[in-house]
């Protein structure tokens, strides 16, 4: 029998009992109710149970989503999704400059800038982040001791390089599996190009969305594009139940809500790189496409760890080096409610970071803080975790990777998210050592349109040539506002 992943409602219920004991709801009614009749918890590492549930519990987890869906928050003024509101709660929130940073705008005093926006910053940053994926692959969905030990059979921990079965004992492999979908494609001795993954799929579609809609896109026509270019089993966790709810008939932002346990996951943040890219030293711009992006699949700290990844990458395009890594961190909490649960987290990831010399005991902490409580694709412990691996090898490319991966949860997003931010801050693909890229040959695999075997220069290009469109745009839109408005003065 088909065992459909991240759908199924008798599966989703109890992820959503989780989701509401941690974003303040009271549950506990509603999960006595649901163990009663026979109800089980969520499967806690797969997205679907081994078996199926009876037509009366699927239709009572139906009944229970609703009913927990319409429980009142504790969090709901420290934790909005509108974005004004949590402008409004942003005491820092930064302005938008007169002219964003681009080397090619003549007006703007950084002009000409070595390290201003450039095709090859923009290489380094798909290669960063195709680099940090294809690293945690292999290990994706496995616990942090599997991990570990893996690692250190093969002579590769502390992490330095891709994963290897070369020299691991038969036993240990038993007993923790490669992930399935990965292994054939990601391990050193398999790698042969970029294998597809949804963490490059969706900065795809960042490029595709903005070319087609420009700036003033809108929730719905990020629908519209995952519709149209985004087949439904390349969608996982949130993305798949708003992809289902749109099916239904269901409009944005109600797709974020319905029937959606996974709304504060990690899958709005691996979205917010091209949001980044293309506002280069706007990271207000960069907060604000991400929101309207994220808010398709996600709520609260769901959105706002896009709009932190989105703010942080708008500052590092523009950075001097790996050292700014802090100020672009500082620069991300800017555009997210300061007493909400992430930013919390992200402080506390910092402190840690800032505190221990061994990166394996900041992960420790990190782990008995959120792993009793948290789903290992939580935004919340991942967002945690990538800034602590930032942090801690202070943006060197090499160190971030390896520490956001060794850290386990959501492998490959994180290593991806830490390499895209760290290899923007090396400045060009020639910085990143020839041990990382060079497996990649040049071509990443995809399902998204017609980008199947494209290469990561081929990429900048299209990166570089639409933020330049997009930046003249939306700074010749600024001057006109400003200039009308002084115009219509008394």
């Amino acid at each position: 029998m088909l065992r459909l992943t991240w759908v199924q409602p008798e599966d989703l219920l109890g992820h959503e009992l989780r989701q509401a004991a941690l974003d303040g709801r009271e549950p506990s009614r509603i999960a006595e109710r649901w163990r009663a009749a026979g109800g089980s918890e969520a499967p806690p590492r797969a997205g679907a149970s081994a078996e199926p549930a009876s037509r009366y519990l699927r239709t009572l987890a139906e009944d229970l989503l609703d009913e927990l869906a319409d429980l009142p928050s504790r969090w709901e003024d420290s934790e909005p999704t509108d974005l004004a509101r949590i402008k409004a709660l942003c005491p820092d929130w930064p302005d938008h400059p007169d002219h964003p940073d681009c080397s090619d705008h003549p007006d703007h005093p950084a002009a000409g800038a070595p390290r201003g926006r450039t095709p090859a910053r923009y290489e380094a940053a798909w290669l960063g982040r195709a680099v940090g994926c294809l690293l945690g692959k292999p290990v994706e969905k496995l616990p942090l001791e599997a991990i570990r030990k893996l690692a250190e059979a093969a002579g590769n921990w502390p992490l330095t390089t891709y994963f290897t079965a070369k020299g691991v004992p038969p036993e240990l492999l038993a007993a923790h599996p490669w992930n399935r979908r990965s292994a054939t494609t990601s391990l050193a001795e398999n790698i042969d190009g970029m294998p597809e993954d949804d963490d490059l799929n969706y900065p795809l579609l960042g490029l595709l969305l903005l070319r087609r809609h420009d700036k003033t896109f809108t929730t719905t026509d990020v629908a519209r594009l995952w519709l149209d270019e985004l087949p439904a089993g390349r969608t996982f966790t949130a993305e798949r139940i708003a992809y289902r709810n749109l099916l239904t008939g269901i409009d944005p932002p109600h797709t974020a809500r319905h029937r959606n346990p996974f709304r504060e996951w990690i899958g709005a943040l691996i979205r917010a790189d091209v949001h980044g890219w293309t506002n280069p030293g706007d990271p207000a711009a960069a907060a604000e496409q991400a929101h309207r992006d994220a808010t398709l699949s996600h709520t609260a700290n769901g959105v706002y760890a896009a709009m932190f990844a989105a703010a942080v990458i708008a500052r590092a395009v523009t950075a001097t080096g790996p050292h700014d890594i802090h100020a672009c961190l500082r620069t991300g909490l800017t555009v997210i409610p300061p007493a909400s649960r992430l930013a919390r987290a992200i402080h506390h990831a910092v402190e840690l970071a800032q505190a221990h010399e061994d990166f394996d005991t900041v992960v420790d902490e990190l782990h008995a803080t959120y792993s009793p409580t948290h789903h290992w694709v939580h935004a919340i412990p991942n967002t945690a975790l990538i800034t602590a691996a930032l942090t801690h090898a202070n943006g060197d490319f090499t160190g971030s990777v390896c520490r956001a991966v060794s850290g386990g949860w959501d492998t490959d997003s994180n290593g991806a998210t830490a390499g895209g931010v760290a290899a923007l801050l090396s400045g060009a693909p020639t910085a990143l050592p020839d041990h990382w890229t060079a497996p990649l040959k040049n071509r990443l695999a995809t399902s998204v349109a017609d980008f199947d075997g494209t290469g990561f220069d081929t990429l900048a290009q299209l990166t570089h040539r639409l933020t330049q469109q997009l930046t003249h745009g939306s700074t010749h839109r600024r001057t006109h506002r400003r200039t009308h408005v002084e115009a219509t003065r008394p």
